[in-house]
């Protein structure tokens, strides 16, 4: 986008008189009214104050850009203004503004003024462009500074942008969003590399040079990374489902998001745009999505260990058998008893960095012996988190001679000693809470049973990979732990039937409710719903939701009912098609799946509308 497209001498004034934010405004507006580019001053006013109370348009360099996209605005157009000595503006190094730069968008003008935002941005992070605006005289300098070319040869130089993508379990979210990121950065015309924090580590990484080199940082993630690298440059921080849903968005807000400043800096600050993901969801996911491999890995060898006799690893046992023993002992003794560790760890390493990861694993540790199981790592990770969070609060205040000591000595000392105590009283009533939901569980008749298979079932539909799809299948992995395998049957049953339900529907039954491209789509999301991964229905829901996630909520629905009429039990938390023949009563597990499937995909066929 060309900004000199915008500006005319009528929209430039070199000699601001204003002594306020307001005042600053309003004489800028009275410049878009004096050219005919408003219908409605008090209204365009008003937009721009709007805008200014959600957050301040003014970044560092002395530089603010208000805008507003109003109806009161009848064409695009950029207007600048000058002020010698500057005015407060609440601009984020707290020093005065004197360039101004306002732009005003028609409504229906799409994200045009978003264009324009980040090419202002760009331009102006060019300090001789900056230090020669500061010094022109009238608007004729200001329209022969641009034409120039300081702003062509800026154009002509391809940015270049880096991302990072993680969801909590490291499959579907984080490659798709990094997909679109990539797809995105193609149709803008700009270059970007996305390091994927996937499932198996860390892909693409980001080096030194790399972040040093980029315009703008885009950190989509549902999880913790690792962000302290990125000190210094502008970061926008959001979810996977954003940059899935407005990859070309997010690239271009990243041009004038706020610096990034990491916790202990200087001037330490989060960026501006989006807020980060904080909070329960968060730190809970970066403990489930590390502690996935030791579930799927250990819950498959205990399964397979099933297949020699659901007590063949007991020597006392008559069936006992040495390989079944071998396979109990890694998979069980060995994965299965650090699974409650790890997420309590993993939770706190997420709430207060290292420091609490060693308090967080004891915790869990601790829940494991005493029979808290997944509840009381949970209680433990928390617990350790926000124990050290306030020990850096407290310890805040000590000489900064005593800082090498921190990590070593007081918060590993005091963080361990207070997680400790608290969880030894804590477990007495968590282990009687896990006691009682086992012997509920156990004691359900078959009609809650088929109703808690449906309730977890349309769960795993409702968001796809996000936190409701998360709780369900946390529960099941919590009864797999408490020894009850039902709930888990239901949780994968109902997490398969989205995709294959879309499969089924764009490649089969309803091909003209699909164009191409969501038919290609389809085919590969066969593969996707028969290794459990839901997320593969994603796009389509994403695209049509108000008709495919309820056809898909109905269907998940009926096959985590069905799996509990049934009677099926699956003892591994993961592996879809994989892991079938070891689920109880396989064929009519098979069965729950296929009617959930198809009741999706016919409700998806007769909601959907053709497609021309």
């Amino acid at each position: 986008m060309d900004i000199k497209n915008f500006m005319t001498e009528s929209l430039i004034n070199v000699d601001l008189k204003a002594t306020s934010k307001v005042g600053i405004i309003e004489e800028l507006s009275l410049l878009f009214e004096k050219s005919g580019k408003i219908n409605d001053l008090e209204g365009f006013r008003k937009g721009l104050l709007e805008r200014e109370a959600i957050s301040s348009t003014a970044l560092e360099d002395g530089i603010a850009i208000p805008h507003c996209k109003s109806s009161s605005v009848k064409e695009l157009g950029i207007a600048f203004g000058l002020h010698k000595t500057g005015v407060d503006y609440d601009s984020l190094d707290d020093e005065p503004s004197k360039l101004f730069f306002m732009i005003a968008a028609p409504e229906g003008t799409a994200d045009a003024h978003i264009e324009c935002l980040a090419e202002l941005t760009k331009f102006l992070l060019d300090d001789s462009f900056r230090n020669e605006l500061l010094k022109v005289q009238s608007a004729k300098e200001v329209l022969a500074l641009l034409e120039r070319g300081v702003l062509e040869d800026m154009a002509d130089k391809r940015d270049f942008y880096v991302g990072v993508t993680a969801c909590p379990t490291g499959i579907a979210h984080t490659y798709m969003s990094a997909e679109a990121l990539a797809k995105g950065a193609r149709e803008l015309g700009v270059d970007i590399k996305v390091e994927t924090n996937g499932s198996s580590g860390v892909k693409n990484a980001l080096t030194d040079e790399d972040i040093r080199n980029a315009v703008g940082v885009i950190v989509a993630a549902d999880k913790n990374v690792e962000m302290a690298r990125f000190d210094g440059k502008r970061v926008v921080i959001t979810g996977t489902k954003a940059a899935i849903k407005d990859p070309k968005g997010l690239i271009l807000e990243s041009r004038g998001a706020a610096v990034y400043r990491a916790e202990g800096t200087k001037g330490a600050k989060s960026t501006g745009g989006k807020k980060e993901r904080t909070g329960f969801y968060k730190h809970l996911m970066s403990g489930v999505s590390s502690m996935l491999p030791f579930v799927v890995g250990g819950g498959i060898l205990i399964a397979i260990s099933f297949m020699f006799g659901i007590k063949a690893f007991d020597p006392n046992d008559a069936h006992f058998n040495p390989f079944a023993k071998f396979l109990m002992d890694i998979g069980g003794g060995g994965a299965f008893g650090y699974m409650v560790p790890i997420l309590a760890g993993f939770i706190a390493l997420s709430i207060a960095d290292r420091p609490a990861f060693m308090p967080g694993m004891v915790a869990g540790y601790m829940a494991a012996q005493a029979g808290g199981g997944f509840l009381g790592g949970l209680i433990g990770g928390f617990l350790a988190g926000y124990v050290v969070v306030g020990l850096k609060k407290v310890f805040s205040g000590l000489p900064e001679v005593l800082d090498g000591i921190k990590p070593v000595l007081l918060y590993p000392l005091f963080g361990l000693f207070i997680t400790g105590a608290i969880m030894h009283f804590v477990l007495v009533p968590v282990v009687s809470i896990n006691d009682a939901m086992k012997n509920f569980l156990n004691g359900m008749g078959t009609g809650n049973l088929v109703l808690l298979g449906l309730v977890l079932g349309g769960m795993m539909a409702v968001d796809m990979g996000g936190p409701v799809n998360k709780a369900a299948f946390a529960f099941g992995i919590a009864m797999i732990e408490a020894g009850n395998n039902a709930p888990h049957a239901a949780v994968m049953a109902g997490g398969m039937v989205p995709p294959l339900a879309i499969a089924i529907a764009s490649t089969i039954l309803f091909r003209n409710k699909f164009d191409e491209e969501e038919r290609k789509a389809g085919i590969t999301n066969y593969i996707m719903g028969a290794s459990f991964i839901t997320e593969g229905a994603i796009p389509f829901a994403a695209a049509d939701p108000i008709r495919v996630i309820p056809s898909m909520i109905a269907g998940s629905a009926l096959a985590g009912a069905l799996s509990m009429v049934f009677k099926c039990q699956l003892p591994a938390p993961h592996g879809g098609i994989f892991v079938i023949p070891l689920v109880t009563n396989w064929p009519m597990y098979i069965v729950a799946i296929l009617a959930g499937s198809l009741l999706s995909a016919v409700l998806m066929g007769v909601l959907k509308k053709k497609v021309d």
